[in-house]
Parts: structure tokens; sequence; C-alpha cells
């Protein structure tokens, strides 16, 4: 009994610091702006899916949210700010997997760590990549477009939002498949690759659904495949490579949002719940759907566990096609 009754006082203590931390992190992250970090150029996918939470979650964290690009090497330069940044909940990393999962895998000394210098926050959304030709070309279909490039000489250059990335094994797949002389040509993001798409400067480019899907409706290009077990809804007539023979691209690569490690309990679980109810807006929710997402929220230990077994995926994979680290 007397233990019992110095423990109480103790856990009495505890949890009022633990409280006590709690509203000093709130307070501390409603004194200065909260930043995003994004590793692709305006006008991406990315910075796009970006802009849309942050304008929400300014309201639900009580502080100013501002987007800040990091373009360059596929996210890595972003990623390496994050790892740089202070702890301290005053900035988040917005990735997809190419930043997170791929890039360690085809990248000897990318300049972090995830697993130890990153901490997963929450995940939002799944998405497909696909392939997709310009309007200016005659293709409407994957096959048509293989005819096409068998008609002027068997090949043809293809672009890539990023050197190494998913988009490039996808490319090296298909030239495989249809024995094709296919050359993908790396890009700073997926912006300068669509203004080169619709400028006519190339034929033919892998990026995600995000990228494509404005321009898709507007008929200004075609997407012809896409990656998944199924079908995206907004996209319900194009195959996916499965059906068309092209197997082993069936699992959806994710977003989500990452912090430095370190960074504070509290505040991680903060940003979560805000960004839980950012989401479950109607308005939020129809945003990304018609950008090409499928909204998916994921909390902190859920997408952790997505991003661990998406990863182990892909080594299998970049193993398998004999890709060197550079």
């Amino acid at each position: 009994m007397a233990d019992s009754h110095r423990i109480q006082p103790l856990r009495r203590l505890l949890l009022a610091g633990l409280f006590s931390l709690a509203a000093g992190l709130s307070h501390a992250q409603g004194s200065q702006p909260i930043r995003i970090l994004v590793g692709f150029p305006p006008g991406g996918g990315t910075d796009a899916i970006a802009r849309v939470l942050a304008d929400k979650l300014k309201d639900q964290l009580g502080a100013p949210v501002v987007v800040e690009n990091r373009a360059g090497a596929g996210g890595q330069i972003a990623a390496q700010a994050l790892k740089a940044s202070t702890p301290d909940g005053h900035t988040f990393f917005l990735s997809h997997d190419h930043s997170i999962s791929i890039l360690p895998l085809v990248t000897k000394n990318p300049g972090f760590d995830p697993a130890v210098d990153f901490v997963p926050v929450a995940g939002f959304a799944t998405f497909a990549n696909a392939l997709a030709v310009s309007g200016a070309t005659p293709a409407k279909s994957l096959p048509e477009y293989v005819r096409y490039v068998q008609a002027n000489g068997g090949k043809d250059t293809v672009g890539i939002p990023a050197p190494a990335s998913i988009p490039e094994f996808l490319v090296g797949m298909v030239a495989r498949k249809y024995k094709l002389d296919l050359q993908a040509a790396p890009y700073r993001g997926s912006a300068p690759m669509m203004q080169d798409m619709l400028g006519n400067q190339i034929k033919a480019g892998v990026a995600s659904i995000p990228d494509f899907i404005e321009y898709q409706k507007a008929g200004k290009l075609r997407v012809v495949a896409v990656i998944g077990d199924k079908r995206q809804a907004l996209l319900p007539d194009v195959p996916t490579f499965t059906e068309l023979g092209i197997a082993g691209l069936e699992e959806l690569p994710y977003y989500g949002i990452f912090a430095p490690a370190g960074t504070p309990a509290p505040v991680l679980e903060r940003f979560d719940q805000a960004l839980a109810k950012v989401i479950a807006m109607p308005d939020v929710r129809e945003r990304l759907t018609g950008m090409g997402l499928t909204v998916d929220y994921q909390p902190q230990a859920a997408f952790a566990q997505r991003v661990k077994s998406y990863t182990q995926t892909w080594a299998g994979i970049i193993k398998a096609s004999g890709f060197t680290p550079k």
C-alpha cells in the first residue's frame, strides 16, 4: 500500500510533464511557419499535392504552413535537407516512394538513411505510374506505340522524372518485352519532362498519373498503360502492364509525410491527427482523387510498415535487374 501511495504522485508528475511538453511544442509550432519540403520543382504533381494539403493544414495546426521546393536528384536534395533540419516540429518532408524507398537502393551514398535519419509521420495516398505518349504520335495504345517505334527503326527516347527511378526500370521492362531500343532520358522532375512531351521533343514518358492526368483530360497526351493490380478509376479504359503481359508491377507506390529523426512524439502525433482531419475533408479527397491519387490514410505505425514492405519488394526487383548502384 505504501508503494502504491509513492507511485501515484510519480505518475501524476510524469503525466503533467508530458502535457507540459506537448503544450510547449504546440506553442512553439504556432510561433513560426512550418515547412513542408518537396523534392521536385513547382508545377509538378508532388508540388500540387503539397499545396493542397498545406492550405488546409495551417488551420489545423494554427500556424503558417509553407511549401519549400528543394528540387533535384529525384528528391535527394530535399531528403538531405530534412536530415539536416532541427527535429523541432517545424520541418516535414512530403514525398512519394522514390526518395524514401528507391534512392537508397540505387545510390551508393545518398547522404541519408531513411531508417535512421527519418521517422514516418503518416501516409495519405497511393498512386500509379504510367506510360504516356505525346499527342503528336498516332499511337492510342501500348501495342500501337510499339508498332510506331518499330516502324521508326526500333529506337525511341522515353522521358523519366529522375534517373535510376521506377520509371527507368519500367522503360527497361517494356524494352525487353517488345525487343525495342528504348533509352530513358532523365529530367529534374516531371514538370520539365512534361513540357518536352507537350512540345513533341520526346514521344513518350513515364511518370505518375497525377503528373499526366490534366494533360490526358485535355487530349494533349495519351496514357497507354498503368502499374497496379487493377485499372485506375480515372482511367478505366487504360490497361495495366500486367494485362499487357509485363508482370511484377502490381504494388502501388505511396505518398506520405516524414519528419527528421528525434522529432518529439507529441509533435508527430499532433501532425498525424491534423493530417487525418485534412484528408477526411470531402473537398480535399475530391481534389486528390482528381489528381489521380487513391486516398488511403495510414497512421504512423501502419505507414511505417507499408514503407518497409514496399522497399523490400523493390530491393528484389532492382537486384534481379542487374542494376549496379552508382
